[in-house]
């Protein structure tokens, strides 16, 4: 049995760095202990919630029940040399950027573009990441959890898992009933580069004018680091200021939503989808609705990027989500559009 502990506070596993207890907690490093860890809380009559690398998630309060921080690690591959790919299983406590490293080193490519991603493997799927034009679902085979329900550990294929636009089962109709404890990608033993993403795209060609290098010669490993450079210049880094990344989804908007509102802010930038709808930046929103650096005590809108939240110093889980109540009306009010929260809330 893992050992469980009783009213642990919760401000060290969360990015955000927010001030929450878990009424009981347990460390998990192996399958079993994972299942034992479940045993106690079926025992009791608890609720359960697993934590991974806490990068993604919201501690509004307290949370009741038992707290399960996965550790679950190693890694498998099966080469596929026929095909020139590699199917990799990782545990869902690796953590995704060391993996994403690792993988570039093996020779195995395809994460590339999602670099330097907070988190753990295990969380991957939920949220099914995605940056600079890569989702995981386009490299998705399958994982294993553990069935909430049944105790039981089942597997899901990419359909089953039902990917959206960071989005998934385990979002929706699969919430809180299964603990993803392995995942499994194919990537490609062969480079092929995806940088048609258009800030991807200029710093390839700005490495390539300053290196005096061809298209050509770029590789994977060049375009990881391009993609850190990116995303360390847009985020703050959690570490030395507690953020969650992204907190809010940017918007789809219906084509006649979008009409309406280019007549009336013809600069707004958009990205049309296959579905006629369009993508709008929720950063450009929150800056036009005036609260990019809107400082409210303890919490604040990021002075660079008003996507982020941030905890200025011993913030509570009531204080942040107040000021993302403030910043959803704002939107709303100003263009019609409500803003999704893109980290998971609990506590509330």
């Amino acid at each position: 049995m893992p050992a469980i502990q009783h009213n642990i506070s919760l401000q060290p596993y969360n990015s955000l760095a927010l001030q929450a207890k878990a009424e009981y907690f347990s460390s998990v490093s192996e399958l079993d202990e994972l299942l034992e860890a479940l045993a106690f809380a079926r025992d009791r009559g608890l609720a359960v919630t697993a934590l991974g690398g806490g990068s993604n998630i919201v501690l509004a309060g307290d949370i009741a029940g038992l707290v399960i921080q996965l550790n679950l690690c190693g890694v498998s591959h099966r080469l596929d040399s026929a095909n020139n790919a590699v199917e990799v299983t990782w545990g869902a406590g690796e953590n995704w950027h060391q993996q994403v490293l690792r993988s570039l080193e093996q020779g195995w490519y395809g994460l590339e573009n999602l670099s330097l991603i907070p988190g753990t493997m295990g969380a991957a799927p939920i949220q099914n990441i995605g940056a600079y034009g890569v989702e995981l679902a386009d490299l998705f085979v399958s994982l294993r959890a553990v069935d909430l329900l049944s105790g039981e550990v089942v597997s899901f294929d990419r359909d089953q898992c039902q990917f959206g636009y960071r989005d998934s089962l385990f979002k929706q109709a699969g919430r809180d009933r299964y603990i993803i404890v392995d995942i499994t990608l194919r990537l490609s033993t062969e480079p092929s580069l995806n940088t048609a993403y258009p800030a991807l795209d200029a710093a390839v060609v700005g490495y390539c004018a300053e290196h005096h290098l061809p298209a050509a010669a770029v590789t994977p490993k060049m375009v990881s680091q391009l993609v850190c450079t990116i995303r360390q210049q847009k985020l703050p880094d959690p570490n030395l200021l507690p953020n969650a990344g992204s907190f809010f989804k940017n918007p789809l908007v219906a084509s006649e939503q979008l009409a309406t509102l280019l007549a009336q802010f013809p600069q707004m930038p958009h990205y049309p989808q296959a579905d006629g709808s369009a993508k709008v930046p929720a950063a450009w929103l929150i800056e036009q609705s005036g609260l990019k650096g809107a400082v409210r005590g303890r919490v604040a809108v990021h002075d660079q990027q008003a996507l982020v939240l941030v905890n200025r110093g011993d913030a509570s889980g009531a204080e942040l989500m107040a000021l993302a109540a403030e910043v959803r009306d704002a939107v709303t009010q100003g263009f019609g559009v409500i803003l999704e929260i893109e980290p998971r809330v609990y506590g509330l």
